[in-house]
């Protein structure tokens, strides 16, 4: 299973990428949003910039979001976005439009990332498509009282009913929970919040076992 971090945060891209288990990077609008600190001064060339720096510290796929609503939009503006790094996969959002984008960019070799996913429906149309990544966002159904890991299993199987390559990666992770249902249903990729990475290494047995470890360990003479 790979992991990306959902982030536009560079100290946080950082930060992960240098634990050594981080895969790649998924961006949108409202997490490009959090980090600018002058949005009446901030343009589109600063944001192609911002994601040419992160394609920089992490060697693997960088999801950037098209901000438009129609498909020659879609298209004029991910082709400008999959020009800054052979890393940019292109996100599109699940809408007729934004259909008609995914398979005119993926034809002509861009990779694309489904987003705003949330219907098995949906899913196949954006692997007939030829998208690269599905995503699902399971935090985001579940606040709805509905079942988002449900949605990611129905994807799998129907995926793998087809042969389908469109790789399913789980986002709108919340918790560390999400992460081990993704992986235990077979999702190929969780895009995690800095938090939630954190949090898959702490245990607090480990904490007390390795204070206990270290009080013995004053009896092994460093001499």
């Amino acid at each position: 299973m790979k992991f990306f971090i959902d982030t536009a945060n560079l100290d946080e891209i950082k930060a992960a990428n240098d634990l050594g288990v981080l895969d790649g990077v998924t961006t949108n609008p409202s997490l490009v949003a959090k980090i600018v600190k002058d949005p009446e001064n901030f343009t589109y060339e600063d944001f192609k910039s911002h994601i040419a720096t992160i394609c920089d510290i992490v060697d693997g796929p960088v999801s950037a979001e098209v901000t438009t609503l129609t498909a020659d939009e879609m298209i004029a503006q991910g082709e400008e976005l999959a020009s800054i790094d052979d890393n940019v996969v292109v996100k599109c959002p699940l809408t007729i439009e934004g259909l008609k984008a995914m398979r005119h960019l993926s034809g002509n070799g861009i990779r694309i990332n489904a987003t705003l996913v949330f219907s098995p429906t949906q899913a196949i149309l954006a692997a007939k498509a030829g998208a690269s990544y599905v995503s699902p966002f399971v935090g985001r159904l579940d606040d709805i009282s509905t079942e988002g890991m449900a949605l990611v299993e129905q994807i799998v199987r129907i995926y793998d009913n087809y042969r389908y390559p469109t790789e399913v990666l789980v986002a709108s992770v919340r918790h560390p929970q999400h992460v081990v249902e993704a992986a235990m249903i077979g999702a190929d990729v969780a895009t995690i919040p800095f938090n939630v990475i954190g949090q898959l290494a702490k245990h607090p047995l480990t904490d007390s076992g390795l204070e206990r470890f270290m009080k013995d360990a004053a009896v092994i003479r460093n001499d």
